[in-house]
């Protein structure tokens, strides 16, 4: 009964696998292939030829080097405050008996429930007045408005589980409280602060809603949006647009890779605890 289980459970697996793999590894053999192969042959068929050239188109003609330059701008900033402001809001709320914590800490969820489709008007007015719109800035405090609150979330569950010993001995040697968040409080989050990096360089790096909503100039559009310029600069060179995005997708693939081992294990310890 065992090797059966076991067999049904590989096979399934196994085919899911297959499925999963089968869209990237034809955009993968889409994007080596020429333009001439492709028309003659169909983008079913087996590559009969091997060119780099549509990297270089992408990356060059088609604007996917200042794409991801706006995107790195956006990204990198983005996580670091997100996660440096949701890291002070969750060491007060999981430490400290604040008045209304628990309706605090539902409000910055719940604020995660909306769908964003009703907020899409409002936010491109509100940037409009602020006089931020059409501005890498604008895009910026729009991910960190709305990603705060799962991150917090998630941080003070972490907090939350550490002893109060730990704490009550540093506050007896003398620790202020910023010395306790900084040095006793941070380095002991780390593998929920890692795991939400990856996430949340995933999330604003492939971001596509937000980044249409509060920027128009294609000079500082993010990767994601610019691929959809690139459908229409070269609508029917599939390979150049397979290049794209390939090229796209390898910095959230570095950083999963980079991460992997803190992904799973640092968001279900702080989401249970």
């Amino acid at each position: 009964m065992k090797l059966r289980r076991d067999i049904g459970f590989h096979a399934v697996a196994g085919t899911l696998s297959i499925l999963w793999l089968l869209p990237i590894a034809l955009v993968l053999l889409t994007a080596i292939r020429t333009f001439d192969d492709i028309a003659s042959n169909g983008l079913g068929a087996m590559p009969s030829s091997f060119s780099l050239d549509s990297f270089g188109a992408a990356w060059h003609a088609g604007g996917q080097s200042r794409a991801m330059v706006n995107s790195l701008l956006v990204t990198v900033p983005t996580v670091v405050l997100s996660l440096a402001l949701a890291a002070a809001a969750a060491f007060a709320l999981s430490r400290y008996d604040i008045p209304f914590r628990r309706a605090i800490i539902l409000l910055m969820l719940a604020g995660n429930l909306l769908p964003p489709q009703i907020l899409l008007v409002p936010v491109s007015k509100l940037s409009e007045l602020l006089g931020i719109y059409d501005t890498l800035p604008a895009l910026i405090a729009v991910q960190v408005g709305f990603g705060l609150g799962f991150y917090t979330f998630v941080l003070q569950g972490f907090m939350w589980a550490i002893p109060d010993e730990i704490q009550q001995a540093a506050t007896i040697d003398g620790a202020g409280v910023v010395t306790i968040f900084w040095r006793i409080i941070l380095p002991m989050t780390r593998p929920a602060l890692a795991a939400l990096s990856a996430l949340a360089f995933t999330w604003i790096f492939n971001d596509l809603l937000w980044a249409i909503t509060v920027l128009r100039t294609g000079t500082v559009m993010p990767v994601t949006p610019a691929l959809l310029g690139l459908q229409g600069q070269y609508v029917s060179n599939w390979n150049v647009i397979a290049a794209g995005s390939v090229i796209a997708a390898i910095p959230t693939v570095a950083v999963f890779l980079r991460f992997q081992k803190h992904f799973i294990s640092g968001l279900a310890v702080g989401a249970v605890k």
